[in-house]
This record gives structure tokens, sequence and C-alpha cells, in this order.
């Protein structure tokens, strides 16, 4: 059994509607125990985090980087990093941002920067942009390498960000719970 953690920010339900897609590919994978975990509670969580074998990270981006509070966990992870508590964990990354680009891929740049320093063996989008599914869905529209990117409108979290960056966010999330698995075993 794999354990994947999903630690993120969402200030007004977007990013939190990506997690939850990561989540939902995450669970695709037998054996995936995935846990979700807003930063705001980030305290109670601390040994979650350290028993997981993957962390994937999430922030809005806001003013071309990720949000204050994701940034303030990134902060308090210094304890982690001191002691190298993630190192080898697999992690990954996604973002939103309310534009098509947004500077989303500074967000993507810093999270994976911070998986560098913490040790940690980062996963990428793993598809080739703007690739057309047999079920009329569109994967990666936003053509990312790094991570994940999605955009969603000054519109609900129920309405963006729309089925394909939802889909795309399931295909990552199951990408990440897969490659987990395979390092567990050693593969």
């Amino acid at each position: 059994m794999s354990k994947i953690a999903i630690v993120y920010h969402s200030g007004f339900g977007h990013t939190k509607v990506v997690a939850e897609s990561v989540e939902k590919g995450a669970k695709n994978v037998e054996g995936a125990e995935v846990t979700l975990i807003p930063v705001a509670e980030v305290d109670d969580h601390w040994e979650t985090l350290e028993n997981s074998d993957a962390i994937v990270f999430g922030s809005p981006t806001y003013m071309g980087t990720v949000s204050a509070p994701f940034k303030e966990f990134m902060d308090k992870s210094s304890k982690q990093w001191l002691e190298q508590k993630w190192k080898n964990k697999i992690a990954g990354g996604f973002t939103n941002s309310s534009s098509p680009s947004g500077d989303k891929l500074n967000t993507l740049t810093t999270l994976a920067v911070f998986a560098a320093q913490q040790s940690m063996i980062w996963v990428g989008a793993g598809t080739m942009p703007y690739v057309q599914t047999p079920h009329g869905l569109t994967q990666n529209r936003l053509g990312s390498f790094l991570g994940v990117m999605t955009q969603a409108g000054n519109v609900a979290p129920e309405v963006e960000p729309n089925a394909d960056d939802k889909f795309t966010a399931e295909q990552f999330g199951e990408r990440v719970a897969t490659i987990t698995a395979q390092f567990i075993k050693g593969k």
C-alpha cells in the first residue's frame, strides 16, 4: 500500500477542486491511500506527511507565485528540511490561476525547487499537451510539463476549472500514485 498526501491552499475553492481531482485519480491505483490536507490544517498533519510515500503540493498562483498561506507552509517545514524527513519521497505539484497563463510556470518552479530542497523526487505531468481523448476531453490543454496547470476565471468553483482541467488533474494523480507504487516495489 502507498500513502499519498495532497497538501494545498485554495483561496476561493478552485484549487480545492483540482486537489480533489488529483485525489480521485490517485485512488484509481490499487492500494493507494490518499489524504487531502489544507495548509490551514497542516499543524495537525506533520506526522501524516512524514509517513507518506508521496506528497503532492497545490497552490493557486497569486501575483505570479504560490499564495502566502502556501508559502507559510513551506517555511514551517524547515524542521522537516533540517532533519531530511521527506528525503526520497515522491513529489509533484499543481496550480490554478484565473487566466490561461497567469505566470503559473513560476508557481510550479517554486514547488519543484521546494521539493528539491526537501530532497524529494519530482514527478512531472507526463502527458503531451492538448491531447484529445476518446471521451471528448482535452488533456493538458494548457501545455505544462513540470506539473499540472488549470485555469478558472472569475466564476464559482462548480463552473471552473473545466472538465478538461479536472481530467488532467485526475490523470496526474493516477500517475503520481502509479510511480509511487513502482518506487515502493523497487521497479
